[in-house]
């Protein structure tokens, strides 16, 4: 989108999104359920939205975009900007967030969460690649 694809960038974010990503969610995702697991109807629906959204919240925002900058080679833009970038992008997104956690974590099964967060996450990445071109 901004003529700046790169295979170093892409094979490490597969890289990170097939270890790092794929470890940490699906076993985070379990921990909510455990979590809620005695709660009912609306605090339930609401505690597992919340938690899904602070999972990834600024600082996971902000390693993302450390990601991208490692395996862009942008070794210089690599700053404490990044975690405002991060705050930024992941407070405006917070109504979108909150839709699409409280549809995954409320209405699909556990698993297809895993698939429905990955699927989420991927259009997030994009956002997120872009939001430090809106928010800097």
């Amino acid at each position: 989108m901004l003529d700046e694809f790169s295979w170093h960038r892409l094979l490490g974010m597969m890289f990170i999104g097939a270890t790092f990503y794929a470890f940490e969610i699906p076993n985070y995702f379990d921990w909510i359920v455990k979590t809620t697991q005695f709660r009912k109807g609306a605090k339930a629906t609401l505690s597992k939205t919340i938690l899904a959204i602070a999972y990834f919240n600024p600082l996971w925002v902000a390693r993302h975009l450390l990601f991208l900058k490692l395996f862009s080679g942008q070794f210089e833009a690599i700053g404490f900007n990044l975690l405002e970038i991060a705050f930024w992008s992941f407070l405006v997104n917070i109504p979108i967030s909150f839709m699409a956690n409280y549809i995954i974590q409320n209405r699909f099964r556990q698993k297809w969460r895993f698939l429905g967060s990955a699927v989420f996450s991927a259009l997030m990445a994009i956002y997120y690649a872009l939001s430090e071109t809106i928010f800097s």
